[in-house]
This record gives C-alpha cells, sequence and structure tokens, in this order.
C-alpha cells in the first residue's frame, strides 16, 4: 500500500480507499470480510455515503478493534429515515441521521465530517442558513469532529467552500470523462476542472475521490464516452496523478472487487498508462500537461512531469512548490531541446518551450 499525507493533519491516508456505492449488493458477512481484508491490506480510508442504511451495522461490526486506525468519511446530509439513501438539508433529520450512524458504527467520533453533495449555491445557502454548517462546526470544537469537509461535483461550489478556509478535504469526481466534458457530472471546463485540483493542492486541502470509473461507463467499450474501455488501473492512476488527490475511493461489490484494485500495486507501468487519453482530449485540454509521464525517460534525466506540476503548483500560489522543485536533482535548465518529450507526448504539450519558461520562472 501507499499513502499520503493529509496536509492539515497527520493522517497518512492509502492512496486506495474503499467508497460504498454498491457494497450493499453484498450479504453482512461478506461486507463484514471486505472492510477487515482492506484494513489487512493497507487500506485505512473509508465512505460511509450508502446507497442504503444496510452496510452500516456490518461497518461496525468490522470495525470492532480497528476503529483507530481506519479514518471514517461520514456526510452531513445522507439520510436514511426509510432505509434507502436520501438526500437533505435539514438540519433535525441531519442530526438524527448522523446520530445513527455513529451507533451503528459503533464509534463516538468523526475522522471527516462532511458538508453532502453541495452542487448548487442555492443549496449551500439553505445548509448554511439551516444551521447545519454551524452544527459541524461546533462538533469540530468539541472534537467530536477531526476534520471538515465537502462533497460535491460543481468546481464553483467547491470553490466558494474554499473561500471560507473551513475544508481540510474535498470530495470530488474525477475521472476522464468528466474531466473531459462527458457524463451528467461532467461540471466546468477541462481548464477549471484542473485549476481546482491546483488550488486544493495550493491551499493544503486533500481530494478524495468519487466516481473514479464514471460508474463503470468507462470501463465499457460500449457505453465509454471515448468508443473505447479503460481499465480500472488507468482510471486510478489518472486520479492519483492529478494536483491534491490522495486517495481514489472506488465502489467494490465484495472481496472479489476489492482483490482486483489490489492488483494496481503490484501492476506494470503500461497497463497503468493513461496516455491514450491523448486522442480524446478536447481542445482546451490540448496543449496541457497531465503529468501521465507518458514522455519518460528523458535523455537527460529530467522529471518531465514533475517539473510541470511544481511549475503550475507554484502559478497556483502553492508556497512549498519552489522549495520542491529546487531540490529536484534536474531542474528545467538541463533541457537540451531535443524534442524527445515532445515526440512521445500525447497531449502535443510543447516542453521544450516549457522548459525555458519554467527556467525563467524560477531563476536558474
Amino acid at each position: 500500500m501507499e499513502y499520503r499525507k493529509l496536509p492539515k493533519g497527520n493522517e497518512e491516508i492509502s492512496v486506495i480507499g474503499l467508497g460504498c456505492g454498491y457494497i450493499d449488493e453484498a450479504s453482512e458477512k461478506e461486507i463484514v470480510e471486505t472492510v477487515q481484508a482492506a484494513y489487512e491490506n493497507g487500506i485505512n480510508y473509508l465512505d460511509c455515503a450508502a446507497s442504503s442504511s444496510k452496510p452500516y451495522a456490518s461497518y461496525g461490526t468490522a470495525l470492532q478493534g480497528i476503529r483507530d486506525r481506519m479514518y471514517l468519511q461520514i456526510h452531513f446530509g445522507a439520510n436514511y429515515e426509510t432505509g434507502e439513501y436520501g438526500w437533505t438539508t435539514s438540519l433535525p433529520k441531519i442530526q438524527k441521521s448522523v446520530d445513527w450512524q455513529l451507533k451503528c458504527l459503533k464509534t463516538d467520533y468523526i475522522d471527516f465530517g462532511f458538508i453532502h453533495c453541495m452542487d448548487q449555491k442555492t443549496d449551500l445557502d439553505r445548509y448554511i442558513r439551516g444551521g447545519v454548517l454551524d452544527y459541524i462546526q461546533a462538533l469540530k470544537s468539541q472534537g467530536v469532529i477531526r476534520h471538515i469537509g465537502l462533497s460535491t461535483h460543481t468546481p464553483k461550489v467547491a470553490s466558494l467552500v474554499l473561500d471560507m478556509g473551513i475544508a481540510d478535504m474535498i470530495m470530488f469526481s474525477i475521472n476522464p470523462s468528466y474531466d473531459y466534458r462527458h457524463g451528467e457530472y461532467a461540471i466546468g471546463s477541462a481548464n477549471e476542472r484542473a485549476a481546482l485540483y491546483r488550488r486544493c493542492a495550493a491551499e493544503g486541502v486533500g481530494i478524495s475521490v468519487m466516481k473514479p470509473f464514471d460508474g463503470g461507463i468507462l470501463l465499457d467499450s460500449k457505453r465509454s464516452p471515448f468508443g473505447k474501455a479503460l481499465t480500472q488501473y488507468q482510471c486510478i492512476q489518472y486520479a492519483l496523478d492529478k494536483p491534491g488527490v490522495l486517495t481514489v475511493l472506488p465502489g467494490v461489490r465484495g472481496k472479489k472487487d476489492l482483490e482486483k484494485l489490489l492488483g494496481f500495486f503490484s501492476a506494470p507501468q503500461e497497463e497503468r498508462d493513461y496516455s491514450v487519453l491523448g486522442t480524446f482530449a478536447p481542445q482546451d485540454a490540448k496543449k496541457h500537461c497531465v503529468y501521465c509521464s507518458h514522455c519518460a525517460p528523458c535523455p537527460q534525466g529530467l522529471d518531465v512531469a514533475l517539473i510541470n506540476k511544481y511549475y503550475d503548483l507554484s502559478l497556483a500560489g502553492d508556497a512549498m512548490a519552489k522549495d520542491h522543485y529546487m531540490k529536484l536533482d534536474k531542474k528545467a535548465s538541463a533541457c537540451t531541446q531535443c524534442g524527445h518529450c515532445y515526440r512521445r507526448c500525447p497531449f502535443s504539450v510543447p516542453q521544450t518551450e516549457r522548459m525555458k519558461e519554467i527556467q525563467s520562472y524560477f531563476g536558474e
């Protein structure tokens, strides 16, 4: 397992966590065994916005003895009063739902308490006016919530919450479909979405990724908007390469799905390579480095993707990016303008020009 540190905390979070969109299809026994197997394989992050009330008691059973080593992402707005998932901004309903979830999960604290599924500014305004945000912040001041987060599909709403300075984590839908304007939740342009990822990284706000496979659509050539299926590993790597991302949360139906996900860590690099997306990218995504490293290896030993990432993060206001860049063994000034990276780049990024620009920016 690989881990990434929450910038505004000490938590080391597994880069693959457990989503729960499909887990209610499993038996209670299978749910318990799946969570326990995930823990035994190093997964320590669990989303708790299930499709029904079914998984919660099983999660509580599975977490006995390991609760202090598993991070739970609990949503203030997910409502299970009918037994099925519902969404609400009502403070009394949210309080009742959260109390019920904590009882089922057999815990008295929340690692990540999320403002849940805010896709419209009007909904966020109603959420705030109704006192839900005050309730969340009160629980944080009492130590019940360790970190406040937000789940959204909308870059503009994410930016509004980032402006408040209250979020340590954002749950956002990142996959090639949405980033390239395909699907119900493809909100915002490629540039707008990329700017959000960079802002999160610059401001130390982690991202947990939902819907990495677009509900399985990207894995099916007949349904994929690109007319070609991608693999789970390509989608996971795609998300992990985005600035700010700490963990990807695919939904699983049981242990078999979990075992397949864990194969990501032993898969060769070519199985994770998503450079084929360069042939699908919309015009506003062309000539922008996505840090895929398909241009590697550089004949001069430059890590072209990392150089680009530090440059973009520095432009976005990340105060540490320049320091990270200056510690690189090979910097942009070592570029000999050979064009190797440009010939290999699936996104047609003029890297030789970028290296000159980056060298000048950092004052080498």
